[in-house]
C-alpha cells in the first residue's frame, strides 16, 4: 500500500518562513540546496515512514532531520503521512 503525503497549514507556513529566511540571508543558491534536501528527506519518509526517531510522548509523530539546522515533524497515519511543521533547530526546544 502506498501512503500519500499531506501538509498541514502550519507545515506550509513554517516551510515558507524558513525559505524566506534562507533567501534573505544567503540567497537563491542556498535556498535551492535546502529545497532539494527537503524533497530528498520527504521522499525517504514516503519510502520508509518509520526510519526517523519518534518523539517520546507519541510514537506516531516523528522528527526527520533535513539539515543540522532544520527538521520536519510528521505523523504516520494508516493511509497517509501528515507533515505537521518544519522546525529551525537553532530555536528553543519545543514541547509536543
Amino acid at each position: 500500500m502506498s501512503l500519500t503525503l499531506i501538509f498541514s497549514r502550519q507545515a506550509k507556513e513554517t516551510y515558507a518562513a524558513i525559505q524566506a529566511q534562507l533567501y534573505n540571508r544567503w540567497g537563491d543558491v542556498v535556498l535551492k540546496k535546502f529545497e532539494r534536501k527537503t524533497v530528498k528527506t520527504l521522499d525517504l519518509i514516503l519510502q520508509s515512514p518509520l526510519m526517523f526517531k519518534s518523539i517520546p510522548d507519541n510514537p506516531n509523530i516523528r522528527k526527520g532531520l533535513i539539515h543540522k539546522n532544520c527538521s520536519v515533524f510528521y505523523e504516520v497515519k494508516p493511509n497517509e503521512i501528515e507533515v505537521l511543521f518544519f522546525w529551525d533547530n537553532r530555536q528553543d526546544p519545543i514541547i509536543l
